[in-house]
């Protein structure tokens, strides 16, 4: 399973950091460590590294997206957030998340100089990040659930859905009060409006779990239920535990997204593409060596051939096939051993004129290895039945070529040549 180096950039202090070793799924790999940026590459191996940032410093929203593909999508998101932003654009980093269920892109958008400043520290301590992830989104979204993260001054919440918010110096109630979750249903007829999730599900640590007990209290008054789970050992194991699944946006993307090593790769797969190419060029060499082999051997067999048809033939022109010039000189010598086809054809024609002693045979005549037979028969039975007969030795091919009435006989004509149908 895919094991991952979960590394949180201290917000107060650039040359710290926390980090925790975990796998996909879910399980601690080592206990959270902190201290010095430098000291966590030794704990890196060969795990992927994902960075989370402070929330603070990047925007999270949701917006609705038209268009298809990851690349128009991020040329798009500039312009489709422009009148919501106070910075130029131009200073801005935008990157796009999977589109979620209800057809909405989440979107996370920070500084360009704060993600160059984070990624120089990251390459100065010798630290390549696989994926940069703000850290708000850590917690889980969960679907008919509120999520609340309290700890240091902070609350990080969100709704299930496209609500993702981080506020500092409010208690958790007054951050469910900011996102509508105390808002009962209105009584006018007339307005419509997406209920909130009525279970709460918060994540904090001791000290905060007794801060705010009259928190806790006033929510249960008002919701259907609460859920506090404490974070014995920190934010960080909770927050690696949900990136780690690969939730949330990576803001390598774009500009800053990863260049393939094709180095790298072909570096695996060098002595495997070696042994190919090898063989490759083993086989080629065969193929080519066989090919001219064959050819000197046609040569020497032509020149043969022609120098034994000269004495056979002199002053003859040399044929243009020698297999038909062959032939024709068995032929002249009476040596061809091919069969004599207009006697054999002959023969199997008496058989089967003996068979039909009401058929007339009016001419025959051979040209060009195809025996042509005029004859006459009551009917187009007798024919047929005598072209098959003929046929049915295997030795020969007999086809009608045409038929007409005369009186009461039946003209025909029958080609046979040599070759079984």
């Amino acid at each position: 399973m895919a094991e991952y180096l979960v590394l949180r950039i201290d917000e107060s202090n650039a040359e710290r950091a926390h980090w925790i070793a975990m796998d996909a799924g879910g399980t601690r790999r080592s206990p959270p460590v902190t201290g010095p940026l430098e000291e966590a590459r030794a704990d890196i191996g060969n795990r992927n590294v994902i960075v989370l940032v402070p929330s603070a410093e990047v925007l999270t929203t949701a917006v609705d997206m038209p268009v298809r593909g990851a690349a128009k999508i991020q040329a798009a998101l500039p312009y489709a957030l422009e009148e919501y932003l106070a910075d130029d654009i131009d200073k801005l980093h935008f990157a796009a998340g999977a589109r979620r269920g209800s057809g909405r892109v989440p979107v996370s958008v920070v500084d360009r100089e704060k993600l160059e400043g984070w990624l120089t520290r990251l390459l100065e301590a010798g630290i390549e990040p696989w994926s940069v992830v703000a850290d708000n989104h850590g917690l889980a979204r969960i679907p008919g659930t509120i999520s609340l993260l309290v700890a240091e001054q902070r609350v990080l919440i969100n709704d299930g859905g496209d609500t993702e918010l981080v506020m500092e110096g409010v208690s958790p109630a007054e951050a469910l009060t900011a996102i509508g979750a105390f808002d009962h249903e209105s009584d006018d007829q007339d307005i419509v409006a997406q209920a909130l999730p009525r279970h709460v599900l918060v994540y904090c640590e001791p000290e905060d779990e007794a801060r705010y007990q009259h928190d806790w209290i006033s929510i249960r008054q008002e919701l259907d239920s609460l859920d506090i789970k404490l974070l014995a050992d920190g934010v960080l194991p909770r927050l690696a535990v949900t990136v780690a699944n690969g939730a949330g946006i990576n803001l390598l993307q774009g500009e800053y997204g990863r260049k393939t090593d094709f180095s790298q790769i072909f570096q695996v797969w060098k002595y495997a593409a070696m042994l190919l190419l090898a063989l490759l060029v083993a086989t080629l060499g065969s193929q080519v060596a066989s090919y001219y082999g064959m050819q000197r051997q046609l040569s020497g067999l032509q020149q043969q051939f022609q120098s034994e048809y000269r004495q056979l033939v002199p002053g003859a022109a040399l044929p243009r096939d020698p297999e038909a010039a062959v032939r024709s000189l068995l032929a002249k010598t009476g040596q061809s051993q091919a069969p004599q086809l207009f006697l054999r054809s002959l023969e199997q024609l008496s058989q089967a004129m003996q068979q039909h002693r009401n058929a007339a045979i009016e001419a025959i005549s051979f040209r060009a290895g195809v025996v042509d037979v005029r004859l006459s028969a009551p009917d187009v039975a007798t024919l047929d039945s005598i072209q098959r007969a003929v046929a049915q030795s295997g030795r020969f091919r007999a086809t009608i070529q045409s038929t007409d009435q005369s009186g009461d006989r039946v003209n025909s004509r029958i080609q046979i040549q040599a070759g079984g149908a």
